[in-house]
């Protein structure tokens, strides 16, 4: 069941590919000239990004985007220094990038990345002009046991208290249900907009802006993006494995133009 969506208020609408751990530098090129064919490029209300690795940046950003705009999947909270395998906010800017996602839940499992530790990426990205896209998101067990806002409020305020009210204001942030990535499963319309309403109610009362983009992130296709966006509370999507695709990306981006008319 779709969510209703006022009309009263229409924001801007903001689609981002995570490419994850795929695709070579002639493939990443393929792929986003692709894009470019079929239309799934920015315009004044819909903005598109994707986030390919690290290897395909300088290509991307040298060929052209097609009016799609680039960022990356992680940078470190240095600006420079003795971290073997580490990126800085600073060199993504330097190969054109303009956003960052910034503690996806892949990361938090693999590398133990603590909300501490996203605040301080969070922090030091917007300082060199990065836009964070800074995740959240409660694992099955503690949807299950009803914890589902206390998982997600306890994250955001500890980001909050180590990158202050103010960062978080000019981020983004993507609620991705962590039992939803890549399991074929996907929170119901109305699910998601309840979560992204409590979130936009909890940042008011922690003082920053409401006015902040919340995406939803968790097996999000062409199939169900129509509904996902009509929710009020819905700014955009964090696609994973359908933003690989491009006739998929594309719908999505489609539906993303639909929502704001």
């Amino acid at each position: 069941m779709a969510c209703q969506r006022s009309t009263t208020e229409v924001r801007s609408t903001l689609v981002v590919g995570n490419w994850k751990m795929n695709l070579l530098r002639n493939e990443a090129l393929d792929l986003v000239a692709e894009l470019g064919r079929l239309g799934a490029v920015a315009n004044e209300l819909v903005d598109v990004v994707i986030c390919p690795p690290f290897t395909a940046l300088t290509s991307l950003a040298d060929h052209g985007m097609h009016g799609i705009k680039l960022g990356a999947q992680n940078c470190h909270f240095s600006q420079k220094g003795a971290y073997t395998g580490e990126v800085s906010a600073e060199m993504l800017c330097d190969v054109g990038c303009s956003y960052v996602i910034i503690g996806h839940s892949e990361r938090r499992r693999d590398y133990n990345e603590t909300d501490a530790e996203i605040g301080r990426k969070a922090h030091h990205a917007l300082q060199v002009g990065l836009r964070p896209i800074i995740c959240v998101g409660e694992l099955l067990e503690e949807r299950q046991s009803g914890k589902t806002l206390e998982v997600l409020f306890r994250q955001i305020d500890e980001i909050v208290e180590t990158a202050g009210a103010d960062v978080v204001s000019k981020s983004v942030i993507a609620y991705e249900p962590v039992w939803a990535i890549g399991t074929g499963l996907a929170a119901t319309s109305a699910q998601v907009q309840d979560v992204h309403a409590a979130i936009r109610a909890h940042l008011e009362e922690i003082t920053v802006s409401g006015a902040v983009p919340i995406l939803y992130g968790g097996s999000v296709t062409a199939a169900n993006a129509a509904g996902l966006f009509s929710c009020q509370d819905v700014d955009g999507a964090l696609v994973g494995g359908a933003s690989l695709k491009a006739q998929e990306f594309a719908q999505i981006v489609h539906e993303a133009r639909q929502r704001t008319r």
